[in-house]
């Protein structure tokens, strides 16, 4: 089983920047596909990005494109998301998730271990 403990949020202001963490224990993530997603009171939890085991293949969701960056350390078993230009619409709870390896997706339900979470909240 692998546990994922995500980091790094807070509040900013419109246009700043946060770097989200996910570090994971129990098992090695070199085999795991990583996902961020995000999700608001009242509405489903959405695809934020998502990184290849190896970390040479990534997917971000066109509503942050231009603006995040995945990336993983696979010697520290952590995962990041760098997160620019932020808008208060970004404004969620962002959770990380593991997906053994196989095809990279943005689908929620592909998904089979999620961390608890960290609020982002960016003020206008």
């Amino acid at each position: 089983q692998v546990q994922l403990v995500e980091s790094g949020g807070g509040l900013v202001q419109a246009g700043g920047s946060l770097r989200l963490s996910c570090a994971a224990s129990g098992r090695t993530l070199r085999w795991y596909h990583m996902g961020w997603f995000r999700q608001v009171p009242g509405k489903e939890r959405e695809f934020v990005a998502a990184i290849s085991w190896s970390g040479s293949n990534t997917i971000l969701a066109d509503s942050v494109k231009g603006r995040f960056t995945i990336s993983r350390d696979n010697t520290k078993n952590t995962v990041y998301l760098q997160m620019n230009s932020l808008k208060p619409e970004d404004t969620a709870v962002y959770y990380c998730a593991s997906r053994r390896a196989g095809l990279l997706t943005s689908s929620r339900s592909d998904y089979e271990y999620w961390g608890q979470g960290t609020q982002v909240t960016v003020s206008s």
